[in-house]
């Protein structure tokens, strides 16, 4: 293989051509590294990259090979982690100054599962700081930019993992997602970006602040190679006390289920949201396709309340509890969006963050009564395009004034229910910008929204669509 079919290789495909000696771990990881030395420069897509580490974890990988040592199902496979999940003797940072020496002693779990199934860490990719927007920029490592136009953003939080996975620097990226920050940067760069069921991947040790709607989910170029995350990563931990036990089958094998004759809901807006004409029209074709593909599709408008107040609420608060001290001593170090953010926290009195909480239970009452119906909601991942790196987000769509997070209406209110929830590329615009449409399922449904997106997948395919940096 040459190194540019190397790079652009699913992560499955690598796993089976190393177990099958048609390439050596070693020769994957230079053509990454080289790739991510030519490119990360312009992207800002990796703010450490544990080179040596990873050098010598693929020899290792290669003995192993050598040797016939039973493998894992990720063995000698790059993975790239965000910067705000632990990893063991690699300094994790958040992306803050607050935070800029701290070198864990464990992994989190997920990473020690991927580990142990023989992926190998190749570096951090950048975040907003401590995941507390979706864009990724922060003063301790500057912009990150998205691989299909260098003057936009890719989004965020997980922004760094989504440019890399785009760009070829490592078929696999682990993020996380407290509000959108997996499915917004897939969106966005065009990668699917898979959030599972609350509590399906133990998020364990973690940083505070996103309590009762952080979740951990893979990004990658096809849907299995996420599936094959999810797969590796999921299943209880008594350390996260909220962890699920680990579902009967394979989520692999789920990606080869029959979709014919599920109930789909389709939604442009949810009974709140304005969205872009450009990204409307792409996800409505993607919502006809499950009509092609056998499913009974049925456009709705559930009249939901828009969740943005009590939600910014309950994060605020909880921000302002983890990291207030902090931000009080060092205003000067962070972003001046995250210090605003704690400081609204600082606001919240104990009645209104009861009430916020009291709401989000509200909700989940709503969308279960709703979505009793439909295995499956469609709904576009971001209401806009890819907008200006570096730059605040669109306050207005379609010459209507939107609310703070009027831009991405669509997948924090899915946090909030703890819903699987992934965003698939839906196409791209006239500009070459891509369009992720979000598949929401019943609760615990993870593996049917595997199927979906594999289905979806298959009928339109896009992995092998590339950006120009």
């Amino acid at each position: 293989m040459s190194d540019n079919e190397v790079v652009w290789s699913s992560a499955l495909e690598l796993a089976t051509r190393i177990r099958q000696k048609e390439i050596s771990p070693v020769e994957v990881m230079a053509a990454v590294l080289a790739r991510i030395e030519a490119l990360n420069p312009r992207l800002n897509a990796y703010c450490l990259l544990a080179a040596d580490q990873a050098r010598n974890a693929a020899r290792d990988a290669e003995v192993a090979v050598m040797k016939g040592e039973p493998l894992g199902p990720l063995h000698g496979v790059p993975v790239s982690i965000k910067d705000v999940i632990f990893t063991r003797g690699l300094r994790t940072t958040g992306g803050s100054r607050l935070l800029v020496d701290l070198v864990p002693e464990h992994d989190s779990v997920p990473v020690g599962r991927l580990r142990a199934a023989g992926a190998i860490v190749i570096g951090k990719t950048t975040t907003s700081e401590l995941g507390h927007k979706g864009v990724t920029d922060s003063p301790l490592f500057g912009v990150t930019r998205n691989p299909w136009d260098l003057t936009r953003t890719p989004g965020g939080s997980s922004g760094g993992a989504a440019a890399a996975v785009a760009s070829g620097l490592g078929p696999i990226a682990l993020g996380t997602d407290g509000g959108g920050s997996v499915r917004l940067p897939a969106s966005f760069c065009g990668l699917v970006g898979f959030k599972p069921s609350y509590g399906r991947v133990p998020d364990y040790p973690t940083f505070p602040g996103w309590d009762h709607v952080g979740h951990v989910g893979p990004l990658t170029r096809t849907v299995r190679d996420a599936a094959a995350v999810l797969d590796v990563i999921a299943g209880s931990d008594d350390r996260d006390r909220v962890s699920l036990p680990s579902e009967p089958g394979s989520y692999l094998e789920a990606c080869a289920r029959e979709i014919r004759g599920l109930h789909v809901a389709w939604s442009a807006g949810l009974g709140y949201a304005r969205v872009d004409p450009v990204v409307q029209a792409l996800c409505e074709n993607a919502a006809a396709e499950f009509e092609n593909l056998g499913c009974h599709v049925e456009v709705v408008n559930p009249l939901w309340d828009n969740l943005e107040e009590p939600f910014g609420t309950m994060i605020a608060a909880q921000m302002y509890a983890a990291w207030g001290e902090q931000v009080a001593e060092r205003e000067a170090d962070v972003d001046p969006t995250f210090a605003k953010f704690v400081a609204r926290g600082a606001t919240v009195t104990t009645r209104e963050y009861l009430r916020a909480r009291a709401r989000m239970h509200e909700f989940w009452q709503e969308a279960l009564a709703f979505l009793q119906r439909f295995d499956l909601l469609l709904t576009p991942t971001v209401a806009v395009l890819p907008f200006a790196a570096g730059q605040k987000p669109p306050r207005e769509i379609e010459g209507e004034r939107v609310s703070v997070l009027g831009w991405m209406p669509f997948t924090y209110p899915f946090n909030v229910t703890g819903q699987p929830a992934a965003s698939v590329p839906a196409g791209w615009s006239a500009e070459n910008l891509p369009v992720g449409v979000q598949i929401v399922g019943q609760r615990h449904a993870d593996a049917t929204v595997f199927a979906a997106c594999a289905a979806f997948e298959a009928a339109l395919p896009w992995s092998d669509r590339r950006p120009g940096v």
